[in-house]
């Protein structure tokens, strides 16, 4: 009998950040006391080796509080403890479908997949989050060295869950151009909606052409349905 999985974006898909406190760009640099086009300058061009796992985000933020002059322990202390803590946070507002939803899916015999794109520091929260034991795979940027969109990441997650890419499902909010990414890696995408709001920083919004799912137990009538199942 041949294996099945879904496969899941973590991020606007099995949590969202926008519905606890926000600690991004704008909220950081206000606690370091900088104008936000200042820590900028050394935040933005750091993305990459941040989710490629290539510097911390620790890191980062002891270059920008000494590079503007700002710098003490106590500060950088705060500063990486309320991040930390603000991304524990997110795991406690999951939508109430999320741990049903892939009860669900383990007692179908269906594999369970992650890949996201993420920091060391968020990395490390959801391996201790309440979703970390439903991961039969998880495809981590910061540990692989390996990226969404890039063709690699999803070729390594197919390769881990022994699936042939038309067995898979893959649910993600649409940024990233990730749905694009599974279709062409040969898997079946679909857009998860159930967090998506207007009039917040979220990424994406709804995507015209894709299948949309607006609860997460959309996930279990649709897998049925292509026959991703056990």
């Amino acid at each position: 009998m041949n294996k099945k999985a879904v496969v899941f974006d973590m991020f606007e898909t099995l949590i969202t950040m926008f519905e606890s406190p926000q600690y991004m760009g704008r909220e950081i640099c206000a606690d370091m006391g900088i104008p936000e086009p200042t820590f900028r300058e050394i935040w933005n061009p750091t993305e990459d080796d941040r989710t490629l796992g290539k510097i911390t985000v620790e890191k980062v933020f002891e270059r920008i509080l000494r590079t503007n002059g700002c710098y003490t322990d106590e500060l950088f202390a705060r500063i990486v403890e309320k991040r930390r803590n603000v991304t524990i946070e997110l795991f406690d507002h999951l939508h109430p479908e999320i741990i049903p939803m892939m009860e669900a899916l383990k007692a179908a015999g269906i594999k369970v997949a992650l890949i996201s794109n993420c920091f060391f520091e968020e990395r490390d929260v959801i391996k201790e989050s309440a979703l970390w034991p439903y991961f039969d795979v998880a495809c981590l940027s910061c540990e692989l060295g390996m990226k969404k969109p890039g063709a690699d990441i999803f070729a390594h997650c197919l390769h881990e869950l022994g699936v042939r890419a038309d067995e898979c499902l893959y649910v993600g909010d649409g940024g990233s151009n990730e749905l694009e990414a599974a279709t062409a890696a040969g898997m079946q995408a679909a857009q998860a909606c159930w967090y998506l709001k207007e009039g917040t920083r979220q990424p994406v919004g709804r995507l015209p052409g894709w299948v949309q799912l607006d609860k997460p137990m959309d996930v279990i009538t649709l897998a049925h349905k292509t026959g991703v199942q056990k």
